[in-house]
């Protein structure tokens, strides 16, 4: 049975966290079996898109198969009304929010996992099958590293820093110079890695690159419309960080799932901040792999 992380012990935005795990064998009760599992995943949201690349690098359309949905969920807390059933069923009398991504059993009717670490490390190490070693043993720590780094040092210090940019209080403006501080060495450690090398790692794409690649698309599509011209100017500095992000963009895995209109439709519908003046300009052309761009 999957593990329920009550609501009192997440951030109140949360959704409660089914934790189960895929094993190794049978003895574990969820382990890899071709057509037993479906994700249900909405790529506009980031996580959801971190899950659809990494499902696309290991070539996983005949063995687990992705159920797409829209980018806006149906209700205001994040729920899918599909999605629904498959939660009552696998917490007694569930009344959270029926959100998206969902690795579900269809042998059990229930929920393995929402967890989105847990998914992709269950991908990469129980259903890689002939595909791509997407998380090396040798790398295990420093694809953790990269993973928080993104997380922390680009997506929640995006998101401080425009929340707070245009307040006049001292004390944000502090707030927002340190998030400000934070992005630009997350940034700089990043162009740094990738000066010379096509991926994260080396030659070949992991999950390090699809930790990074998510981080840059959120920050260029949605952060930016919180971020002022400078920011944007410092941030379009480097170089070599956009240029991977604009080769990955056009890698059938990375770009199959990468709808720029949608991500956009979907933080429309779920920003309550202020935008900043000259926010809308990006660094990367995504529109070049993924359709016309709004």
């Amino acid at each position: 049975m999957p593990v329920v992380v009550p609501s009192s012990l997440l951030p109140a935005s949360a959704a409660p966290a089914f934790r189960g795990r895929i094993g190794r064998d049978a003895a574990s009760g969820h382990y890899a079996v071709p057509h037993r599992y479906r994700l249900h995943v909405a790529p506009a949201d980031p996580d959801c898109l971190s899950i659809a690349v990494t499902h696309a690098l290991l070539g996983l359309d005949d063995t687990l198969p992705l159920r797409l949905l829209p980018e806006v969920p149906d209700a205001p807390d994040g729920s899918y009304d599909v999605l629904r059933p498959l939660y009552e069923a696998s917490a007694h009398l569930y009344r959270g929010p029926a959100a998206a991504p969902v690795l579900g059993d269809g042998w059990t009717g229930r929920i393995v996992s929402t967890h989105v670490p847990d998914i992709l490390r269950d991908l990469a190490l129980r259903f890689r099958g002939d595909g791509p070693d997407l998380l090396p043993e040798e790398h295990r720590e420093e694809t953790d590293a990269l993973a928080a780094l993104c997380a922390h040092g680009i997506h929640r210090a995006a998101q401080r820093a425009g929340e707070l940019g245009l307040d006049p209080e001292p004390a944000a403006r502090r707030q927002a110079e340190e998030a400000r501080a934070a992005l630009f060495a997350a940034l700089a450690d990043l162009d740094a890695r990738l000066a010379g090398r096509p991926y994260v790692l080396g030659t070949g794409p992991t999950l390090a690159d699809v930790h990074v690649w998510g981080a840059l698309v959120q920050l260029d599509t949605v952060h930016r419309w919180h971020l002022d011209a400078t920011v944007l100017h410092r941030v379009a500095e480097h170089r070599a960080l956009w240029a991977y992000a604009g080769r990955l963009a056009v890698h059938p895995a990375f770009a199959r799932h990468l709808d720029v209109a949608a991500v956009l439709r979907r933080h429309r519908a779920r920003c309550k901040g202020r935008e900043a003046a000259g926010a809308a300009i990006g660094v990367v052309d995504w529109a070049g792999a993924a359709g016309p761009r709004p």
